[in-house]
C-alpha cells in the first residue's frame, strides 16, 4: 500500500477528506460520493475522528471499506483524548493486518458531555505519535493550524509545539483557510525552526455562509470580510454555491503557483464542489 510520505515524496499530492457515516443513508450517500470522486484519481482519502473518540468504531469501518473497495489509499485519523495505548495498539494492528499504513496524529477534541469522557494514555499529539513509532512502520501526518491552533496561547508558540510534532512525524495537512499569506507565513516559520516536511493545505469551498461560518469559528480561521461581501452578493443559493466554488479554485491555483506540495479538499461528504474545482483548475482525471 502507498505510503502518504513516500508520495509527497514523488510529487503533489491531491487528497479528499470523509467524515465517517452514522446510518445505512448516510453510508450509502458516502460510498456515491468517494465513486464519484475516485474517477479523479486522488492520491489518498482521510477519515475523521469524533470528538472524544466518539465515532471510533466508524472511522475503523470506513477505514476497512475504502481499503477493501476502492484503489485509494485511506489515512486513518487518530486521536490522543479517549484513548488507552492498549486500544491504539488493538486499532493499529486492525490496520496493519488489512494493508492499512497511513494515520494522522490528531489531539483531539474532549467530548461536549463530560460523562461521554474516556480513558487517555496520551497528553499531546507527539506522545501518540512516538507510541506510533514503536509499535509500526508508519506513514505518518499531524494537524497544522496555520492561523493558530484556537487553545494555543499565541501564534509562535503554536508554531514551536507544530515544528515539534513534524520533527517525528512525515507531513502536515492544514486546517482550511482562505487568504493564502496564513499558508506563506505558517511554511515560512517552520523554515526558520529548521523544519521543511510537507506541508498540505486544506481547502473548504464555500457552499453555504452560515455553516463555513460556524465551522471557522470552531477551529479559530477566520472568514475574511472580502470572502463575506463577495458570496452575499450571490442572489440564490446557487449563486452563492458557484462564488465559494470560483474563490476556491483561486485559492488553489495560487497555491499551486506557491509551490504547495499538494492540495487537501474538505469535501463535507459531498462530490460536486471538489469536481467542479478540478475542473476550473484543469486537474488531470484519471
Amino acid at each position: 500500500m502507498a505510503r502518504i510520505a513516500d508520495l509527497l515524496a514523488a510529487g503533489r499530492t491531491f487528497s479528499f477528506e470523509f467524515s465517517p457515516p452514522k446510518s445505512a443513508a448516510a453510508s450509502m450517500s458516502l460510498g456515491r460520493t468517494i465513486a464519484e470522486l475516485e474517477p479523479l484519481g486522488p492520491s489518498f482519502v482521510s477519515v475523521t475522528y469524533g470528538a472524544g473518540g466518539s465515532t471510533r468504531e466508524h472511522t475503523r469501518d470506513t477505514v476497512l471499506w475504502v481499503q477493501r473497495e476502492t484503489n485509494v489509499p485511506p489515512m486513518a485519523h487518530l486521536t490522543c483524548v479517549g484513548h488507552t495505548r492498549a486500544e491504539i495498539e488493538d486499532i493499529i494492528a486492525t490496520y496493519v493486518e488489512a494493508g492499512i499504513v497511513n494515520v494522522l496524529a490528531l489531539a483531539g477534541d474532549a467530548p461536549k458531555d463530560p460523562a461521554d469522557a474516556r480513558p487517555s494514555d496520551y497528553t499531546y499529539a507527539t506522545d501518540l505519535i512516538e507510541h506510533l513509532r514503536e509499535i509500526s512502520d508508519l506513514s505518518i501526518g499531524v494537524a497544522a493550524h496555520p492561523e493558530g491552533h484556537p487553545r494555543s496561547p499565541d501564534l509562535a508558540t503554536d508554531r514551536r509545539f507544530l515544528a515539534e510534532k513534524l520533527r517525528v512525524s512525515d507531513f502536515a495537512t492544514t486546517q482550511f483557510f482562505f487568504d493564502i499569506e496564513h499558508y506563506i507565513s505558517l511554511v515560512n516559520d517552520l523554515a526558520d525552526l529548521g523544519v521543511t516536511k510537507p506541508v498540505v493545505p486544506g481547502i473548504m469551498p464555500v457552499t453555504n455562509i452560515g455553516q463555513v461560518e460556524r465551522m471557522a469559528e470552531l477551529s479559530g480561521a477566520a472568514f475574511p470580510s472580502w470572502l463575506r461581501e463577495r458570496l452575499e452578493s450571490g442572489k440564490t443559493p446557487e449563486d452563492v454555491r458557484r462564488i465559494g466554488v470560483e474563490a476556491a479554485t483561486e485559492l488553489c491555483a495560487a497555491l499551486l503557483e506557491a509551490g504547495a506540495p499538494g492540495l487537501h479538499f474538505y469535501t463535507m461528504n459531498k462530490s460536486t464542489a471538489t469536481r467542479d474545482i478540478y475542473t476550473q483548475l484543469g486537474l488531470p482525471v484519471a
